[in-house]
């Protein structure tokens, strides 16, 4: 069985992710996905959702069989654990294929590196990476609040009909009437 593995942060999960790891699945029979934790992020800003999200939503992806967190301090550890006969990288990856290959020899692990395709534009918009995401979401001048707000007002709402509903379950018969007449 030949073992694939992909690596990469896949914050805010988009179709280049998926071109990548469908690509991937495609150079073997087993696909293992490396998911950058947080703190090993250092060529780009950190990561929005949370390590074990990020794992979590890929490792629920159709072309992927594992998903696994990287390792906090070499990246080569699960690399070593999974002993895979390719390495896929991302296209727009910054690592180098030849200085993986190197690393690679150095620890006595044999097999392929290969950069994946960019992927082609098949929607309306040209693909985004995860900074392009961000950015427009940051320019598009919406409050990102109006939902929260929105929420706490039907939550506010709500409690205040419970109360009344208290209050008004308390009323006795002669009570109740008392209050249809009095003047509001």
């Amino acid at each position: 069985m030949s073992r694939v593995v992909a690596q990469g942060t896949f914050d805010l999960l988009h179709p280049g992710h998926i071109h990548y790891l469908r690509e991937a699945a495609a150079m073997g029979e087993e696909l293992s996905v490396i998911v950058s934790r947080s703190t090993n992020v250092t060529h780009k800003e950190r990561p929005i959702v949370p390590a074990d999200q990020r794992r979590a939503v890929v490792a629920a992806l159709d072309p992927v069989d594992d998903a696994l967190m990287g390792h906090p301090e070499d990246i080569f550890v699960p690399i070593e654990e999974i002993d895979p006969d390719v390495i896929v990288l991302g296209h727009d990856q910054h690592h180098e294929e030849r200085a993986i290959e190197e690393a690679l020899a150095e620890r006595g692990i044999e097999c392929i590196v290969r950069r994946a395709s960019a992927c082609e534009p098949g929607y309306d918009d040209a693909v985004l990476s995860t900074g392009t995401i961000i950015d427009r979401i940051c320019r598009s001048n919406r409050p990102l609040t109006h939902r929260r707000t929105a929420a706490r007002s039907r939550g506010t709402a709500r409690a205040s009909r419970s109360r009344m509903l208290e209050r008004l379950s308390d009323l006795t018969p002669t009570n109740r009437e008392s209050t249809r007449s009095a003047p509001m």
